[in-house]
């Protein structure tokens, strides 16, 4: 399992495939692991690093406040660890909100953006369903009972109901990676404390925003503004999906994010 030191932890990252350098960013309590239905697919083309944030699953979780800007400042340690000069850059969620932050720093990095289920903070944001944000931080509840209570927060009923494979698979992760409670807390007080919206419009490289029609932690209203302060960005709406639509949707996904990246080829190796 490789970790190298970036900064003040060790952080876990995971190298797929061959190619133009893809980044993915999971967002929060998230880890790697959870992007089974990508990694593979994505890595028969493009070098995919993979890796966990800060207080997520096998890198190092400090107790310390943290910001959006401050995880953006790992990964670009991460890449210049791995000698890496410029990558395409996928953030989900919380992982989106560090892109923008790493697109934003380190535009040097930065060939292309794909910011899933994200939002660019402050003021714009719709706030997260309460009942969600509840059963996150019960602590009554064992890992398993909490994942199950939120699974239709995340996945279409339909999808839970024709999927139970892949949701007993996605649940058994959760339950192996799940961080100490002081993780959500940090990490929620990153996302209340991420505004990127007045500096949107100085990301220069080619963006996809990429969402669900019925999302209940990222409403779609969100990525339109999102959208629509990134110039020239591309907005994707997923009709039914909801929050884990590189799961539930990961065909369509996977084949957006390619035809995406294959329209914006990588121009320093």
């Amino acid at each position: 399992m490789p970790t190298t030191k970036v900064g003040d932890i060790n952080m876990y990252y995971e190298i797929h495939g061959n190619g133009d350098p893809l980044v993915i960013i999971p967002g929060l309590g998230s880890s790697t692991a959870y992007f089974f239905r990508q990694i593979p697919a994505l890595a028969e083309e493009y070098r995919v690093i993979a890796f966990d944030n800060r207080g997520n699953g096998l890198s190092d979780k400090p107790d310390i406040p943290c910001s959006t800007e401050m995880m953006a400042d790992d990964a670009a340690g991460l890449l210049d660890a791995l000698r890496i000069r410029k990558a395409h850059i996928y953030g989900h969620s919380m992982g989106g909100m560090i892109a923008q932050h790493l697109a934003l720093r380190y535009p040097e990095m930065t060939a292309s953006l794909i910011l899933a289920c994200t939002s660019c903070g402050g003021r714009h944001v719709v706030p997260v369903d309460q009942e969600f944000i509840a059963n996150s931080f019960d602590t009554q509840q064992t890992p398993e009972e909490r994942i199950r209570g939120r699974l239709r927060f995340v996945f279409s009923q339909k999808f839970i109901d024709n999927n139970p494979d892949i949701i007993e698979h996605y649940i058994s992760l959760y339950v192996k990676y799940t961080p100490p409670l002081h993780t959500y807390v940090r990490q929620a007080e990153a996302i209340v404390n991420h505004d990127t919206y007045d500096q949107l419009h100085e990301i220069k490289v080619p963006t996809l925003v990429i969402t669900g029609t019925h999302g209940r932690l990222q409403p779609v209203e969100t990525s339109r503004t999102l959208a629509s302060r990134i110039p020239n960005a591309e907005l994707m709406v997923m009709d039914g999906m909801r929050h884990l639509l590189y799961i539930e949707g990961a065909e369509d996904v996977n084949n957006a994010i390619m035809r995406f990246l294959k329209r914006h080829p990588l121009e320093i190796r």
